[in-house]
């Protein structure tokens, strides 16, 4: 049997590499494990050795204290692995496989999934719709920034990718398949980004930059990233986006001198519940600003995406409405200008297997757009360190180095 092991949170600011059993296919108790789940067996479910998983911006929420997360859950959300075990359910997913991962959880027999509605799936989390690997309220199930980790329903969760080589060549953008591309993507085809768009993206995170290259894959004429970090603006310029500086005011000002006008077409928030304010406020945390700042932008008729994460347990929010996910949203602004928003979790089946083509046949780079940065599991504490800092780079945990680009 082969060892196992994770990165687990620690407390506020803290992870460490720890232990764990080799999964099984059942969903024992543990830290964040909803008890009505415990015990539940997986026939349906398949193992898969990691071969890259990633650091998100949600699991950062966690890792800060900004989350009711327990102590103990193991991280880890976005996975694509190889196939080591099916269970006597699985009838098409077969071992050697290599599969991307949706960090949705879906059983894909309730109504929710077969209305393609898979961020919200009715049957895999006690607790509310909805489920995600290694996730505060997600159900429990443990999280892929390990070793080897338990998939379940296989056979409809799972995207296979069609060569081994080709996807071992292409590993590094086929790994952001698991949620930060099609979510990016969500969130602009949510915003109604079409051919000849402008486009104003909130944030110039991971999310915020695979936004923006999918804006661009989309036919926008015109995209515009907002941010305060000089380092992931920079990033955003690297592949043919416009920039403001938030720091320096307005973007409506900004997004006028750089359009003639001072709205877009369509706009997307990739910041979510952390928001900070924009000119003098910059250093505040104001958790409406992005959204009050994107219904300013945005043309009557126009439609917002709102991919970003936000929670309804916030113990680190300034006020106690925040802490509850209760913001003070100009919602008679947007209603004035008629416009729409879509929120929650991206269905990310929705969409992987076609954006796993444009990949597959070189019509996007997402893993250069969004800086990818291979490190080994040991690595992942500074991974994490360096990510909450600010570092303009999406850290890929190579568990096993396959990529052969972990250093010795």
């Amino acid at each position: 049997m082969a060892n196992n092991r994770g990165i687990a949170y620690k407390g506020p600011g803290k992870v460490e590499v720890v232990d764990l059993e080799y999964p099984e296919l059942v969903l024992k108790d543990g830290p964040g494990v909803n008890p009505a789940n415990v015990g539940r067996q997986v026939p349906h479910g398949a193992i898969l050795k990691i071969v890259t998983t990633n650091i998100c911006g949600s699991d950062q929420h966690m890792v800060r204290g900004r989350t009711t997360a327990p102590e103990g859950i193991i991280l880890g959300h976005e996975i694509t692995g190889e196939v080591v075990e099916a269970g006597p359910g699985v009838e098409f997913i077969k071992e050697g496989d290599i599969c991307s991962v949706p960090f949705n959880i879906a059983c894909g027999r309730c109504r929710n999934c077969k209305e393609r509605k898979t961020g919200i799936c009715l049957n895999v989390n006690p607790d509310r719709p909805g489920s995600a690997y290694g996730y505060v309220d997600m159900g429990g199930w443990q999280g892929g920034q390990a070793e080897y980790v338990m998939i379940p329903y296989a056979d409809w969760n799972l995207l296979r990718f069609p060569d081994r080589d080709q996807a071992l060549a292409k590993i590094l953008d086929l790994t952001m398949l698991s949620d930060i591309f099609p979510t990016g993507y969500h969130g602009c085809v949510s915003a109604g980004v079409t051919t000849g768009s402008t486009v104003y993206i909130a944030g110039a995170g991971p999310v915020g930059l695979a936004a923006a290259a999918s804006a661009q894959l989309l036919g926008a004429a015109v995209v515009i990233v907002g941010d305060l970090n000089q380092d992931r603006l920079n990033q955003a310029r690297s592949f043919g986006c416009e920039t403001i500086d938030v720091s320096q005011g307005d973007p409506q000002d900004q997004i006028e001198q750089i359009l003639g006008e001072p709205e877009v077409d369509c706009a997307v928030d990739a910041v979510g519940f952390e928001a900070r304010g924009h000119g003098k406020d910059a250093q505040v945390e104001q958790p409406a600003t992005v959204l009050n700042s994107l219904m300013t932008v945005t043309r009557a008729g126009g439609a917002l995406g709102i991919p970003g994460l936000y929670v309804t347990g916030d113990p680190g929010a300034a006020d106690d409405a925040a802490k509850v996910g209760s913001l003070s949203i100009r919602l008679g602004l947007g209603w004035a200008k008629s416009h729409s928003f879509t929120t929650g979790q991206c269905p990310v089946m929705k969409y992987n297997r076609q954006l796993m083509m444009a990949i597959l046949h070189d019509r996007v780079q997402i893993a250069k757009a969004v800086n990818a940065t291979v490190i080994g599991l040991d690595d992942a504490p500074r991974g994490y360190r360096e990510f909450d800092q600010g570092a303009s780079r999406k850290y890929v945990i190579d568990p096993h180095n396959v990529t052969g680009k972990v250093a010795a």
